[in-house]
């Protein structure tokens, strides 16, 4: 629920102050609690005390749930079709995945706590999770700290976020985990400051929870005797070296002793690769209708590389088509079959990117398969100001970077692709299921919310 704002600090609506003389290295993360749910209940206060969960694309499975939904036994990553007659016994709210949403409402908690800390000790390190270097603020005490980032982020965004806060970014997941498990008791905001805090919370926590420690190192670990954190802390670092992961392990070791060998990662503004893939609202089996969504996610994938102003130089093209599969045999999914081809000039144009990747599509495709999934990945990604030139092949026409400046902008303001090339057809009749979404509240004129 929303904290009153008497209850805020006074100063809630400033950065807070840094201390130069502050020595003592101190990491924070914050991280929204059950976050896909918190930005539907946020439009919906009588989901206030309801369950709530919210499904994957095409509607398969749960990918978020909260407290009351995880008391009633619905499990997390579930298929929808098995957990559906518990959910409607008891009125379970249930949506479709929402991005537009979700990702304004992760902007907006996330400028928050910049200006909070300051951009420079701000790392964003998931949709819901950032990480913040507290080391200098100037404060009263860390558990002081701690409830005035999350009281503020709740004012300000409507979104509830955990805090937990330590000498390394490890342990601070570790306080995190705690204040999660207990949001009664802890009031969703856990701070290790004292090495008898961080002796008793690595004492509580199993291996298999550690940020880092993947399910099949932890069984690794239980079958030497190590099942605490607390026992993996005491172990030698020249036995990290050798039985986690080299330098990997070793640093792990590092911070469990409270040793900051994890610093700040900057944020990455500009990808690597951008990757556009979805499951199909239902099965294909047509080459025109895999065209007509390679078209699409093409169109897709290039509008991003234009935001981030780059070129690229690699398209893949990838198809995931129907499992043979037994009378009786359990659900597994198909196998995946992909190409890629190289450009002769590195390039942003969505249409000099759709027909190379349509050329693939054909390739790849087998008459009577029923595919499940499609997408694309452009890599070999360079600024677009210092492409490469090619001595054989002219330089593309500047006017049509304009005229795909022109194309964005006007699909930005007027949303739903108002224009889209040809190749990418108007029907879409095997576009992905979201059968339940909410409206797009923040990011569409027609959807805003209403108050009667």
């Amino acid at each position: 629920m929303f904290t009153p704002l008497a209850e805020l600090p006074a100063c809630a609506t400033q950065p807070i102050p840094h201390n130069a003389a502050a020595a003592t290295t101190m990491y924070a993360i914050v991280d929204c609690n059950s976050f896909y749910c918190s930005c539907e209940r946020l439009f919906r206060p009588d989901l206030w005390n309801r369950p709530v969960v919210v499904l994957s694309n095409n509607d398969g499975c749960i990918i978020s749930r909260t407290d009351e939904a995880k008391r009633l036994g619905i499990e997390m990553a579930g298929p929808y079709f098995k957990a559906k007659p518990l959910i409607e016994k008891h009125g379970v709210a249930t949506f479709s995945s929402n991005y537009n949403l979700y990702g304004d409402m992760s902007q907006r908690v996330m400028d928050t706590l910049r200006h909070l800390v300051g951009p420079q000790h701000t790392e964003v390190y998931s949709v819901d999770e950032a990480f913040l270097d507290v080391s200098q603020l100037g404060t009263a005490g860390y558990d002081h700290l701690a409830r005035h980032i999350r009281q503020t982020v709740e004012r300000w965004t409507g979104i509830s976020v955990s805090v937990g806060i330590a000498p390394t970014k490890v342990l601070s997941k570790m306080a995190n985990d705690i204040a999660k498990k207990n949001k009664q008791a802890t009031q969703c905001v856990y701070v290790l400051d004292t090495p008898q805090a961080i002796q008793q919370a690595l004492a509580q926590t199993p291996v298999g929870e550690l940020w880092g420690v993947g399910h099949r190192y932890a069984e690794k670990l239980n079958s030497w005797g190590i099942y605490d954190a607390l026992q993996l802390s005491r172990m030698p670092e020249s036995w990290a070296r050798k039985h986690l992961g080299g330098v990997v392990g070793v640093r792990l070791m590092k911070e469990l002793n409270g040793e900051p060998a994890i610093g700040l990662g900057d944020e990455l503004v500009t990808k690597k690769m951008i990757a556009t893939t979805r499951m199909f609202g239902k099965s294909v089996t047509s080459l025109q209708q895999i065209k007509e969504a390679v078209a699409i996610y093409i169109s897709r994938a290039a509008e991003k590389l234009r935001r981030q102003k780059s070129v690229a130089s690699v398209i893949t093209v990838l198809m995931v088509y129907k499992a043979d599969q037994l009378p009786g045999e359990h659900f597994r999914h198909g196998p995946s079959v992909s190409a890629s081809v190289i450009l002769s000039n590195a390039t942003a144009n969505t249409h000099e990117l759709i027909k190379p990747a349509l050329q693939i599509a054909e390739q790849l495709y087998q008459t009577g398969r029923i595919y499940k999934k499609a997408g694309v990945l452009l890599s070999g990604i360079i600024p677009a100001n210092a492409p490469q030139g090619n001595l054989f092949v002219p330089k593309a026409n500047d006017a049509n970077g304009h005229l795909m400046e022109i194309l964005d902008n006007i699909n930005f303001s007027m949303r739903n692709d108002v224009l889209r090339f040809a190749a990418g057809s108007t029907g879409r009749n095997w576009k992905m299921r979201q059968e339940l979404r909410s409206p797009r509240y923040t990011a569409r004129w027609k959807e805003l919310p209403e108050v009667h």
